[in-house]
């Protein structure tokens, strides 16, 4: 009994020297995408797993479209396949996403072989995220203090905090109001911008002077798209 054991290229479409390209390419790019994100990272928020996991993504969508190439019914299955995948971490902002799509979209262009194409998208997408790190665009210089007041329950101490913030504060907003220490206290809280020249402590005695002398206590340093 004769077996015919046709050991045949299923891709078809490809060399090893374009899988090799491929992979090397979008390492590389995946790579400059990382070392672009950590080097524009401000926050406390930076994870080396995140960043690992950018260079690892362009790799895997670049072998993925190696594996799809221009086969309808192989790229619905391959859909399938992923679709059992959930990912529970939460990204921490919203740049993390942009990163992401980028490596993705580097790694989509290595494996269709768009060399060029990935090479000059990853060169200008990184040389922008750059110049507006270093420009500092959209920024808004706008800092403001979290003021927190504690007031006896029973009586109506908004004319008084609102006579001193007028005062000392060019803006301010009430956040919340809230009880403590089992209703004998309200705390209340407002986000204030101080005006020119006036300092923290000065508030501080100021609203101490108005609240019979009750805690006061003012944060400061918050950017106003954070609150």
């Amino acid at each position: 009994m004769n077996f015919d054991l046709d050991l045949q290229e299923l891709s078809g479409t490809f060399s090893v020297v374009d899988v090799v390209a491929a992979m090397a390419l979008s390492f590389i790019l995946s790579t400059v995408i990382g070392y672009v994100y950590r080097y524009t990272h401000r926050n406390v928020s930076y994870s080396q797993s995140y960043v690992q996991t950018l260079v690892i993504v362009g790799m895997v969508v670049a072998l993925i479209m190696l594996v799809v190439g221009s086969n309808l019914a192989r790229a619905f299955s391959l859909v399938g396949a992923l679709s059992v995948i959930r990912f529970r971490n939460a990204i921490k902002e919203t740049r993390d996403v942009g990163f992401v799509f980028l490596a993705m979209a580097i790694g989509m262009a290595c494996g269709a072989r768009f060399y060029t194409l990935a090479a000059v998208g990853a060169v200008v997408i990184c040389a922008v995220i750059v110049f507006m790190h270093k420009f500092n665009w959209f920024a808004l210089d706008v800092q403001r203090q979290v003021v927190k007041v504690q007031v006896p329950a029973g009586e109506d101490y908004t004319p008084q905090i609102r006579d001193v913030l007028i005062k000392y504060t060019s803006e301010f907003e009430l956040v919340s109001t809230e009880t403590i220490r089992g209703g004998a206290l309200n705390e209340v809280f407002y986000t204030v911008r101080l005006k020119k020249g006036a300092e923290p402590g000065e508030l501080v005695s100021a609203l101490q002077a108005r609240t019979s002398g009750q805690r006061v206590t003012v944060l400061t340093g918050y950017d106003s798209t954070d609150l």
